[in-house]
């Protein structure tokens, strides 16, 4: 936070040392160390589209698209991509009908378009061992041939998509980046007054146990929080495309097949369990249908 308030260094260590002079505890400070920052974030906080779920988002949206692009054409030159054919046909017609229905769902209730400024792009990653999909910041996105025999159809294919374009509407790697800053550099400044006390127990926790008890108490909770929104989003935007979303209950069903053995217990994860996943859908789609009908274009 302090960084991006043009305090420098220097100024931060500078005040730590004035509070530890006139004998602050430990507990006054951080509760005036946690003011400060809350003072700081606020004109930082953006709101998720739809969920209205209040975020970070301290670096601009258009350095972090710029760099997204770059990084995405570098991917495409180092990896096997299936340049022609019906299963890319059918990837970038789907694409192309949610990202439209999104911008008309917009524009229809005379909100800002987050997708605005981005430039929607669609590749298929010739890779059977892989099932997996993703979307950069700005809409790039990859989809690995593997993941298609989850998907098997259409619908099953919108609903990772549309998971995937969610996380870019949302703004979710801008605020990844955020908090991972933020985390930093309030740890540091922390553990001047606490002379070292948080990274102490880290280590000591990390070395016994091999866990990162940030991980698993701040980042991981944090990315499932993340990736639930982006399953709620996405079922909105592939109904709003006219794709049947009952289908994603039974593509998770059949990921849940697939990784049968393999997955993680959900607390070592950034993403919800497959089991927690259908539940949500289950929980979901009747209100979906009715609120978010396939819009005309």
């Amino acid at each position: 936070f302090f960084l991006f308030s043009g305090i420098c260094k220097k100024k931060i260590y500078y005040i730590i040392l004035k509070l530890m002079k006139y004998n602050i505890n430990r507990r006054k400070f951080l509760e005036l160390f946690g003011c400060g920052c809350c003072a700081l974030a606020l004109p930082s906080c953006s709101t998720v589209p739809i969920t209205e779920r209040k975020q970070l988002s301290i670096f601009p949206e258009a350095t972090l698209n710029r760099q997204a692009a770059a990084v995405y054409e570098k991917f495409k030159l180092k990896n096997k991509l299936i340049t022609k054919g019906s299963q890319l046909d059918e990837i970038i017609q789907i694409g192309g009908k949610i990202e439209t229905s999104v911008s008309a769902y917009f524009d229809s209730r005379n909100i800002e378009d987050p997708t605005k400024n981005f430039g929607w792009d669609y590749i298929l990653v010739d890779n059977d061992k892989v099932k997996n999909a993703w979307c950069m910041p700005g809409g790039k996105i990859a989809i690995y041939t593997g993941i298609l025999k989850v998907t098997k159809n259409k619908n099953g294919l919108a609903s990772v998509m549309g998971h995937e374009i969610a996380h870019a509407v949302a703004k979710h790697s801008i605020e990844r980046q955020s908090q991972a800053l933020s985390i930093q550099v309030g740890t540091q400044i922390a553990d001047i007054f606490l002379g070292g006390a948080i990274n102490r127990t880290r280590n000591t926790v990390g070395q016994s146990t091999g866990l990162d008890i940030f991980k698993i108490g701040i980042m991981n909770p944090f990315g499932r929080k993340q990736e639930t929104e982006a399953d709620y989003l996405g079922l909105i935007f592939s109904s709003l495309a006219g794709y049947d979303i009952r289908e994603s209950i039974k593509l998770w069903e059949r990921m849940s097949e697939a990784k049968k053995g393999k997955e993680p217990p959900q607390f070592l994860s950034t993403h919800p369990s497959s089991k927690n996943r259908i539940s949500n859908l289950k929980n979901w789609i009747n209100e979906i249908i009715i609120k978010y009908p396939p819009i005309k274009v």
